[in-house]
């Protein structure tokens, strides 16, 4: 942020930009109450008590009639003392008012992401919450709303918090056998750090076992509609997303570039894509379409690779680069050939719509089997994932140190890996659990 600064008052339009019925300005930092006196009249406003009162600018003259939420720190969003003008959602009026505003000194528009930032830098939230709370607002399904809000309540952020409290105990145990050998501690406190680094080695495995279920279901389940040219690829994606958005052609190589919808399958979000067919000895262009389509199907969670019914039961087997992602095979045009059986895959029509309700049907039980939300919290940034494996490396070395010096750096180096993801790295964290537990200085 280039003009960040924790002594600034900010101010933002916290509702929807354009015109509405009602408009939402939310003003935080250490001018609101002088804001409250000038532009409303009030002296002393109550907490949480909604008022109904004229809304005057810097000339004095009456804005617009607002109601005002007034919010005393610390018990408030950001923390700080925070008011809330809801006023007529006229361009004219949030104009006028946002003026009014920036006459106080030290009064500043907010940046991007800046009240959520003050309510971290606070301890309102930790930065999981706050991310939780974006994931939030830009949620577009039903899945994805219950993991943010999972997120966002602090589950997640309260687990990997319990770890690192848990890491700066043991530190702290550590630091007291190197500094302090006179203590009364029990040398059996040594096995007991040990083992709580290895179950929390294996707790923190099997959190970053997920399939990547958190990162998936934030950013869209990628499914690739994938063959060889003229199985009906095409007719199968309009007939999926009941939808004209592909061409339909009995021209071999008509769809040269991937064409993706996004779908709401179940509440999960789903980006369905059409790719070239997969042919070889073609010109240029069509081969560049072809290395799209094996490069979109590599990135995607299922891939439905679609036969023309014909050919039972001779199969097109996929690329090899592609036989390690789950794959549904799709045999179409069953409306032409329908004395025709499988014994596997899915049988269906693009052109009639036979089979298609069964084929989402599978889709959506495959979604909800591999990639539901976790009530505990998932992984939903890759951040998360890196500093998780940084302190799974800490751990192990700390596990493997003879040293206690070592052991005791290892430990502090997970832990502060623990506190990257929460944004709470506090070194006198430390020093807190030594004097509270081991009284030492008596």
């Amino acid at each position: 942020m280039t003009s960040y600064c924790l002594t600034d008052t900010i101010y933002a339009l916290s509702s929807g930009a354009g015109k509405g019925g009602v408009a939402v300005i939310r003003v935080s930092g250490s001018n609101v109450r002088e804001i409250c006196l000038q532009m409303v009249g009030l002296d002393n406003p109550k907490p949480r008590y909604a008022y109904f009162k004229p809304l005057k600018g810097i000339d004095g003259h009456i804005i617009d009639h607002a109601l005002i939420l007034f919010f005393e720190g610390p018990h408030s969003f950001t923390g700080e003392d925070v008011v809330e003008f809801q006023v007529h959602g006229g361009t004219g009026v949030v104009s006028a008012v946002f003026e009014a505003l920036s006459s106080f000194t030290q009064t500043r528009p907010a940046e991007r992401g800046e009240f959520s930032r003050r309510a971290v830098v606070y301890g309102k939230m930790d930065l999981t919450e706050a991310e939780g709370l974006m994931d939030l607002i830009d949620a577009q399904t039903e899945q994805q709303r219950k993991q943010a809000l999972t997120q966002m309540e602090g589950k997640l952020g309260s687990l990997y918090e319990n770890w690192r409290k848990m890491l700066i105990r043991n530190m702290a145990y550590l630091e007291a056998f190197i500094d302090f050998p006179e203590e009364d501690i029990p040398p059996e406190k040594l096995s007991l750090i040990d083992e709580q680094t290895k179950n929390l080695i294996h707790e923190i495995e099997q959190h970053l076992d997920d399939k990547s279920k958190g990162q998936r279901l934030r950013n869209g389940f990628q499914i690739a509609l994938v063959g060889v040219p003229n199985v009906g690829k095409s007719s199968l994606m309009n007939a999926l997303t009941n939808k004209d958005i592909a061409i339909v052609s009995c021209i071999a190589g008509t769809t040269r570039d991937v064409v993706e919808a996004h779908l709401d399958v179940a509440g999960f979000p789903v980006i369905l894509a059409d790719t070239a067919g997969l042919r070889e000895q073609v010109g240029e262009i069509e081969s560049e379409g072809i290395r799209r389509a094996v490069r979109k199907a590599e990135e995607s969670d299922l891939i439905l690779y679609v036969q023309d019914l014909a050919h039972y039961p001779h199969v097109n087997h996929l690329p090899t680069a592609l036989k390690h992602i789950p794959t549904y095979t799709i045999w179409n045009k069953c409306d032409m050939y329908s004395d025709i059986q499988v014994s596997d895959g899915f049988l269906i029509s693009a052109k009639t719509g036979f089979g298609i309700s069964q084929l989402w049907e599978k889709i959506t039980d495959y979604l909800k089997s591999e990639f539901s939300p976790d009530d505990t919290g998932t992984i939903t940034r890759e951040r998360y994932r890196t500093a998780l494996n940084m302190c799974l490396d800490n751990l192990q070395h700390a596990l493997n140190a003879v040293e206690l010096e070592l052991k005791a750096e290892d430990l502090r180096l997970a832990a502060r890996s623990l506190g990257r993801i929460t944004g709470r790295i506090e070194t006198d964290e430390l020093l807190d659990v030594i004097f509270r537990d081991f009284c030492i200085g008596k």
